[in-house]
This record gives structure tokens, C-alpha cells and sequence, in this order.
């Protein structure tokens, strides 16, 4: 009866996979979430600025909003290139793995 009952639950595409590639797709899938989550938030302040501006409560210095928005995006590239180099140092033969789970994990998230 055991038997029957594990040959019942379905398999998870990606347990098969080694702890590298797992490591990977999770760090991957939270990234890209983490970032669509970010830049929501900010086109929302965006909006609520401009909306304010429109009304005249606030004044906007673009010159400095694009500076900021510069160096935001320097940080994050920064962050990716940190989290790349770390999952290639992991052991040799899971580096590689955990660099494609990455990549699936950007590209499931």
C-alpha cells in the first residue's frame, strides 16, 4: 500500500536537481519578484509626485530624479553582479548548476 500511495503524489519537476540549482532558482525567483514588487512601489511614489506637482503642492527637480533613479539602478546592478559571483563560488560542479537555477528562477519569476 505504500507503494501505491508514493506512486500517486506527484513529482516536483526540480527535486532532481542538486542543492545548487535549487539554492539558484530560489535566490532567482525572489529577485525577480522583489523587483517587480520594487518597481511598483516606485512608479506608484512616481505617480502620487507628479499628481502632487500637478496641483501645485509640490516642486520636482527632475534633473535630481533622474540622478537618483542613476544611482538606484547602479546599486541593483551592483547586487546582481554580487549574487552572480556568489553563486559561481559555490562548489565546481554546483556553481554551473546554481547559475542556470538562477536563470530559471529569473525566468519563473
Amino acid at each position: 500500500m505504500n507503494e501505491e500511495m508514493t506512486q500517486k503524489i506527484p513529482e516536483l519537476p526540480y527535486l532532481h536537481m542538486g542543492s545548487g540549482f535549487i539554492i539558484g532558482l530560489s535566490i532567482g525567483y525572489f529577485l525577480k519578484k522583489s523587483f517587480k514588487i520594487m518597481l511598483f512601489l516606485l512608479g506608484v511614489g512616481l505617480v502620487i509626485l507628479f499628481v502632487l506637482e500637478n496641483q501645485h503642492i509640490v516642486v520636482i527637480d527632475e534633473k535630481a530624479l533622474g540622478q537618483s533613479v542613476d544611482v538606484g539602478s547602479e546599486y541593483m546592478k551592483r547586487f546582481f553582479i554580487f549574487l552572480k559571483e556568489r553563486l559561481s563560488s559555490l562548489h565546481p560542479a554546483s556553481g554551473a548548476s546554481s547559475l542556470a537555477g538562477f536563470a530559471v528562477g529569473l525566468k519563473m519569476g
